[in-house]
Parts: structure tokens; C-alpha cells; sequence
């Protein structure tokens, strides 16, 4: 069989499948996120995922295992020291992270506080972890009679500043997270993402708008991505794809609102003739769902994800490849809002299986990297291992 002239690769944020080996290390033994979810919902209906093999990995509440799936099918586990965004998706592409990105459970350094200040003519409330729809709620009318710039964190290595958008123009915004972007280059500091947030509305009814940006520290090394670039390939990065490797290796950005418009631009490049990957991020089973511990939502959400494969399946060509994956887990049944260490599902599949078979259990996600790059034959990542040949 010839090469794949398309790769299309979806990294269903955050939805893990059982806890990884090393998960006490990370204090997440007993994490599961979409087993738990389908318990909590009493079963999950995904018939397309259910068709692809889903179950064929790990028994799911409510989605029967397929005698003979479509996909090639197993399990990943991540090599990286982290549990990130970020840690995940550079890991997909051929990286290994053993110096972990600095989380902030207390706030954020005083003199780096202090530095945004000055630097940005604006005062800082809030400084602490919390949910993003919770701190504009308690801080937003401070922020509307002050013009102060609200400031919060999570359990991921990043810097979040909210802002009312009749307060501070969306440029502004973004000015003021550049600035934070710089301060928080140094060493000492660590921080992984920088990411605005901004909203509308009135108290008690303020609303995040789809004009979030993030703020990414660069790979610190050459992905299979920049390969693929520097080799005359397409890169299409869809959804937040671009801001997690900061614009490196892409050759077309497209920014989605939501897991719905992220399904209908894959779908729109489904119909693209281009030789290369098409990289699709659904962010809000992590973001709307798994930190806000709502499994029904996650849940609902899942569903109407597998709904729009629906409209995926007749489009791919006899050349087209579909990885369907994650980059960490976020069990929303869990302790705290932190992500969790888990197992990703790993779904191959193309128009000439006939019957998948299982997989070897893969010992780090940047094998898919790997098998990217074996197909275009440009140059293999340091970490990975190709499954090209198995899935042929």
C-alpha cells in the first residue's frame, strides 16, 4: 500500500482511559476519565467510536466492543514528567519533557506581580487558583469600577489574566499578555502558557467569549511538525493547535470557538486537497467539563463529538489516514481540578482495514510523531517509534 497523502490527527483534550502505570507518582491512582464518566451517566452511547474499536481497549459502560473495528486500536502512555496540555502534545510530535513546567498552587511570586504592574499600568486582583468562571463572577464588577487586571491560575502551568472587553480592548489584552509573556520567560518561573480571557456581560450574567489566546513558550526542540514544514508539506493546525507549539511547524492556522466548530473545520478540510496533517484540539472536555468536574457535561459532550464522525467517515479518501487520541487525562469524577495522570486511547484507522487488530501498547505518545514522519519520510523525531508498517 502507498503512503498516506493526509493524516488527520484529533486530540480529544484531556479524555484518558485508566490510570497510568506511574500514576501515584503524580497522585492520581484510581483516575479513570471516560470510564468514570460512563458510569456516572449510566453508559455512553458512541456508536461511531464503538465502531472504531473504543471498547476493544478497555471496556466502557454503555459502548459495546466491535467484533471487527475499523480501527487499529490500543492504549498510550506518556513518557514526559507532566500531565499538561502542553507536555502531551509536544510528546505527540517527537519531544520528551523531564523538566517539568512550574504549577503555582499558592499564586503567583509577588515581584512578578509587581513586574506586571508597572509594566502594564494596571493593578492585579485575584492571584490565586481558581475556575475562570468563578473568579470573574466574584471579581468582574471590581474589575468593571477599578479597570485592574484579573489574574488567576489553575493546577496547569499557566498565567490566566481576564478582562472585560468594554474595559480593556481585546488588543490591549493581548498587549498586556505579551508583556506577561516576556516577564515569565526567565528560568525561575516557568510558566508554560500565558492565556487571556476575556468577557462580556453584566454581573451575575458575565460570559468568557470565543477570543481567548494563549501564549506559548516554543518547543524547545524540532517537531515532526517543523519536518513536515521545512520539507514543503501542509501543516493545518485547527482549534488551539497553533498556540500550543507557538506558531512553529505551521504552514495554516484556523481558530475555533468551540469542540462543535472544531468538528466543522476538520470537516472543512476533509474537502481541502492538500498533502500533509490536518491537526484538530477539542478543548472543551478539558476546559468546559473536566476542570469544572461536571462528568454529565463531559459526557453529553462526548456523545455529540462521536455524533459528527458521522460526517467525517464518508469525506476521508483511500489515502487518508485518522488518528483519533488524547494528550492527558482530567477525570471529572476526580479529587481536586487538576489533570490526571492516565493511559490515552490510540484509534488508527483508514479505509483499507478490513478488520483492526490491537496494538502494542505504546510507551510514549511520540510513536504517533514517528509514524507521521515514516510516512512523509522526513526526518524521524529523536523519540518514537513508527507503527506505519503495522497498520498497513
Amino acid at each position: 500500500m502507498k503512503k498516506f497523502k493526509r493524516v488527520f490527527l484529533v486530540v480529544m483534550d484531556s479524555v484518558g482511559i485508566g490510570e497510568a502505570p506511574d500514576a501515584a507518582k503524580f497522585n492520581d491512582v484510581g483516575s479513570d476519565t471516560i470510564g468514570h464518566i460512563a458510569e456516572r451517566m449510566d453508559g455512553l452511547h458512541m456508536p461511531n467510536m464503538s465502531m472504531l474499536g473504543l471498547s476493544n481497549i478497555k471496556k466502557i459502560k454503555g459502548i459495546d466492543s466491535a467484533p471487527s473495528p475499523k480501527a487499529h486500536f490500543t492504549k498510550m502512555q506518556e513518557a514526559s514528567n507532566g500531565k499538561d496540555t502542553m507536555t502531551g502534545h509536544w510528546e505527540i510530535m517527537g519531544l520528551n519533557i523531564q523538566e517539568p513546567f512550574q504549577t503555582f498552587p499558592d499564586g503567583f511570586p509577588p515581584e512578578l506581580i509587581q513586574e506586571l504592574e508597572e509594566k502594564t499600568g494596571r493593578k492585579v486582583i485575584g492571584n490565586k487558583p481558581a475556575s475562570g468562571t468563578a473568579i470573574i463572577e466574584e471579581l468582574g464588577e471590581e474589575h468593571i469600577n477599578t479597570g485592574a487586571l484579573i489574574v488567576y491560575t489553575s493546577a496547569d502551568p499557566v498565567l490566566q489574566i481576564a478582562a472585560h472587553e468594554d474595559i480593556i480592548p481585546i488588543e490591549e489584552q493581548y498587549r498586556i499578555c505579551e508583556i506577561a509573556r516576556e516577564l515569565t520567560l526567565d528560568e525561575k518561573y516557568k510558566v508554560g502558557r500565558i492565556i487571556a480571557r476575556p468577557f462580556i456581560g453584566k454581573p451575575g450574567a458575565f460570559e468568557r467569549t470565543s477570543n481567548r489566546h494563549d501564549y506559548a513558550l516554543k518547543p524547545f526542540g524540532h517537531t515532526v511538525m517543523n519536518e513536515l514544514k521545512d520539507n514543503q508539506y501542509d501543516v493545518i493546525a485547527l482549534g488551539k493547535i497553533s498556540d500550543i507549539y507557538d506558531g512553529e511547524g505551521i504552514t495554516e492556522a484556523v481558530r475555533t470557538v468551540d469542540n462543535d466548530d472544531g468538528m466543522t473545520k476538520l470537516i472543512a478540510s476533509l474537502k481541502q486537497d492538500f498533502t500533509g496533517i490536518s491537526f484538530l484540539n477539542l478543548v472543551d472536555f478539558d476546559a468546559k467539563y473536566g476542570h469544572r468536574r461536571d462528568p454529565e457535561g463531559y459526557g453529553k459532550a462526548l456523545e455529540e463529538f462521536d455524533s459528527r464522525l458521522s460526517e467525517v467517515f464518508p469525506l476521508l479518501n483511500e489515502d487518508d489516514l485518522l488518528i483519533i487520541t488524547a494528550d492527558h487525562g482530567n477525570d471529572p469524577t476526580y479529587h481536586g481540578t487538576d489533570h490526571t495522570r492516565e493511559y490515552v486511547p490510540l484509534l488508527v484507522h483508514h479505509k483499507q482495514i478490513t478488520e483492526g487488530k490491537e496494538l502494542p501498547i505504546r510507551d510514549t505518545f511520540a510513536d504517533i510523531g514517528a509514524t507521521i514522519a515514516d510516512n512523509f519520510e522526513v526526518k524521524m523525531p529523536a523519540y518514537g517509534t513508527s507503527f506505519l508498517s503495522d497498520i498497513k
